[in-house]
């Protein structure tokens, strides 16, 4: 009879935990948690020029200090005494399309197949901005997007999508007058394109590294903070109407 619940992912093969057809034992034994990713989200084991390349970009994106909304989502969540998975689950629902979300955005603009002038005229038409683009406080250059750029290079990665998101990086500035950098998540956006990565795995390449600083500053908030850490009075400010009677 046919099951209702199928997987190609993993499952118990003759009484043995199994990944895409290898024993996890072996996994174990055998290979790396890199390599491991790429086997769960590829199907097949990395070479080692795929494991360097994933390497780089899940650790971009493990912490970014403690100002992005899963961050400080995660830590009032622990602050408030709630046990760890509670807190980093409440950090991964931090996670939106203004934070950790133009990864997958920025990777599907880059695999409709566009030039770079009809991928900037598509979204500049309709109002919004283009992901992947722009950052708060680098101006000329992020050098975590050049670090991305520069392993792909060396590893053979930096194709048609990272030469294209180039491309509207120089076509944005045309456009503007001035420079608007791509950042971290467009360079990471472009070399998973190039690697043969759905787009919609964007945000989980986010997740899987971010989960790790998570659980770091959740662990962080339990030793170092006292419970029930809160806005302090003066960055507070009531604007709301003066006080006033109910009327009779």
């Amino acid at each position: 009879m046919d099951k209702k619940w199928k997987t190609s992912l993993a499952g118990i093969i003759d009484g043995e935990g199994h990944m895409h057809g290898y024993k996890t034992t072996d996994l174990i034994d055998k290979v790396n948690f890199t390599d491991a990713i790429w086997l769960e989200l590829k199907g097949e084991l990395p070479t080692e020029k795929e494991r360097a390349m994933l390497d780089s970009i899940l650790i971009s994106t493990i912490d970014n200090g403690m100002g992005p909304p899963s961050v400080t989502n995660a830590r009032n969540s622990a602050s408030a005494g709630n046990p760890m998975q509670a807190a980093v689950a409440a950090g991964v629902l931090g996670v939106g399309e203004s934070h950790g979300g133009a990864i997958e955005e920025c990777a599907r603009l880059l695999q409709l197949g566009l030039s770079a002038d009809k991928l900037v005229e598509k979204v500049i038409s309709s109002g919004d901005r283009i992901p992947g683009f722009g950052h708060k406080v680098y101006k000329d250059e992020d050098p975590r997007a050049t670090q991305i750029f520069n392993k792909a290079k060396e590893l053979g990665f930096y194709g048609e999508a990272c030469e294209l998101a180039r491309a509207v990086e120089t076509k944005l500035e045309e456009l503007k007058g001035k420079r608007i950098v791509i950042n971290v998540d467009g360079a990471i956006a472009a070399v998973i394109s190039d690697m043969g990565f759905d787009y919609r795995l964007g945000k989980g390449f986010f997740l899987i590294g971010r989960i790790v600083g998570l659980v770091a500053h959740v662990f962080e908030e339990y030793v170092r903070e006292k419970p029930f850490r809160r806005i302090a009075d003066e960055e507070i400010e009531y604007d709301g109407p003066s006080p006033r009677k109910l009327p009779s």
